[in-house]
Parts: C-alpha cells; sequence; structure tokens
C-alpha cells in the first residue's frame, strides 16, 4: 500500500513537474510572440499551451491592449500618408501659380514688349496671385473649423432668405456659364438654428461647385423633409461616378485626375466641415449622370 501510495505521489509530481515545465514554455513563447507584435512582425494573437483560469484572463486582456496597439499603429500610418499627400498637394498648389508667374515676370523683363503685351502679363500675373490668393485662404479657413479655431455663433436663420440672396449676387457667374438655372424653394420653412456667415458660405461653395462643374442645367431646391430643412443641388455631371461621389468631401479631391489646377478641391471639404460644425449632415450622391449634394439642415 505504501509503495502504490509513492507511486502515486511521484505520478503526481511528474504531472505538476510536466504542467509547470509546459506552462514555463508556452509563457516564454508567448513573450516572445508578444516581442514580435511590438515590432510590428506579426499580428498573431498570444496563447497557452494548457492554460489555466488566471493565466487565461491575463492572456485575453493582453490580447485587447495588444490589437488597440496594432490599430493606432495602423491609424498613426493612415493619418502619416493623409499628410504626406496633403503636403505634396499643398507643394503643387502652391507652386503651379507661382510657376507661372516668375515665367511671366522674365517675360515682362524683355525688351521690345509693347504696352499691350505688358499689360497682357500683368493681367495674367494678377489672375494667378488671386489664385494663390484664393486657396491659401481657403486652406487656412479648412484649418481653422477642423480645429475648431473659427468661431461660430449660432442664430436663427431664414434659408429661403439667404439662398435667393446667393443666386441673386452669382447672377454674372450664372449667366457667363449658361447654365439653365430651375430653383424651387419651398414656401414656410422654418428658420434653422446656424451661423449666418457659415450658411452663405456653405451656399456660395456649391453654387461655384456646380458653375464649375456642371453642364446645361442646374436644379436648386429647398424644402422640407420630417425634422428637417433640406437645399438641394443636383446638375448634370456625366463625367463623374458613384465612387465620385463617395470621396467629393475629402480634401483636395479632385475628378480631374491629371490634377490641372482649376480646383483645388477644398471648397466641399469646407461645406462639410462648416455643416458638421453646426451639427448638421451633408451627403453627395450621384444617379444616372446627375450629381446632387444634400444639405440636412436641423430645424
Amino acid at each position: 500500500m505504501k509503495n502504490i501510495l509513492i507511486v502515486v505521489l511521484l505520478l503526481v509530481c511528474a504531472v505538476l513537474v510536466g504542467r509547470q515545465f509546459t506552462m514555463e514554455r508556452g509563457l516564454r513563447r508567448a513573450a516572445r510572440r508578444m516581442r514580435e507584435q511590438m515590432a510590428g512582425q506579426t499580428t498573431a494573437r498570444l496563447a497557452l499551451p494548457c492554460p489555466s483560469a488566471g493565466a487565461e484572463e491575463l492572456l485575453v486582456c493582453l490580447n485587447d491592449l495588444l490589437e488597440l496597439r496594432q490599430e493606432e499603429r495602423a491609424a498613426y500610418r493612415r493619418k502619416e500618408q493623409a499628410l504626406r499627400r496633403q503636403i505634396a498637394n499643398v507643394s503643387h498648389d502652391l507652386r503651379t501659380p507661382l510657376t507661372s508667374i516668375l515665367g511671366y515676370l522674365q517675360l515682362l523683363e524683355g525688351e521690345g514688349l509693347s504696352r499691350s503685351k505688358k499689360a497682357e502679363y500683368l493681367a495674367v500675373i494678377e489672375g494667378r496671385a488671386k489664385t494663390l490668393q484664393v486657396f491659401i485662404a481657403a486652406f487656412y479657413d479648412l484649418s481653422r473649423i477642423e480645429g475648431g479655431e473659427l468661431p461660430l455663433e449660432r442664430e436663427k436663420v431664414d434659408l429661403g432668405r439667404a439662398l435667393s440672396d446667393q443666386l441673386a449676387s452669382a447672377y454674372e457667374q450664372i449667366e457667363e456659364a449658361g447654365l439653365a438655372v430651375e430653383v424651387d424653394i419651398a414656401p414656410g420653412l422654418p428658420p434653422v438654428w446656424a451661423d449666418s456667415g457659415a450658411v452663405t458660405r456653405i451656399f456660395s461653395n456649391l453654387l461655384t461647385n456646380a458653375l464649375r462643374h456642371g453642364e446645361d442645367a442646374l436644379s436648386v431646391r429647398l424644402y422640407r423633409e420630417g425634422n428637417a430643412v433640406v437645399s438641394a443641388f443636383s446638375n448634370r455631371a456625366p463625367d463623374l461616378t458613384a465612387e465620385d461621389a463617395a470621396h467629393v468631401f475629402e480634401r483636395y479631391y479632385t475628378a480631374d485626375k491629371m490634377r490641372t489646377g482649376q480646383s483645388t478641391g477644398l471648397g466641399l471639404a469646407i461645406v462639410k466641415a462648416l455643416a458638421e460644425r453646426m451639427g448638421h449632415a451633408v451627403c453627395a450622391r450621384w444617379e444616372d449622370g446627375v450629381f446632387t449634394i444634400e444639405v440636412r439642415w436641423s430645424a
């Protein structure tokens, strides 16, 4: 009987020693895997061959922390890539008009230029300088809006009057663009809480975008839908796609992949940033060759 007890004890000891050895080896392997994850060499989860309840709980916490770190690392890489693209785009948009300005300044230094040619070159330089000024102002405004540094004073705003005023002030541009404009402003719309200056900026940017990229006709509607007032700008845009509509509010996004310099891609980004800062929503869609941007104003 005594011998049997000794054998049983020896077996129990052997099992415990084996389990301890396996646990220690598993912990070393988990530690090595964790170091690899920290270094970004693997994304595999930590595991033990025969974990206890306490060790399993610890591993769950460690895996959660490692996943959070991986997400933070991925978010950092995305931000870094976005920043690099932004710097490249800013550099391009600054360099294009500056190169043109410098080129025409050199032409002005030429001998024997007629007065009419000098006036022509100066007009081009002035136009490029104004383009540069508009871009810098838009970039600065967008940075302030997104950073919460642009003060907005919310008050009750009559969207019908604000939209009518904007359309009236843009009458000459509409005539020059040759677009047939259809305006439908529903009567008796309630005012919305917004910053009046921001509302004007939103309508101005939407109208400018439509005049610059639209074809044939422009539809401008203002109507009530449930508890919201909706402003919708629609125009034919056969060259756009549904994918373009999903990205138009991103900084510097333009459907022109060659980046001709005709659009900085900041106007619609400012529309989205202003609307969301004031608690409203904006969306874009493209259906059957018609591009529409809607702002849903909470009444």
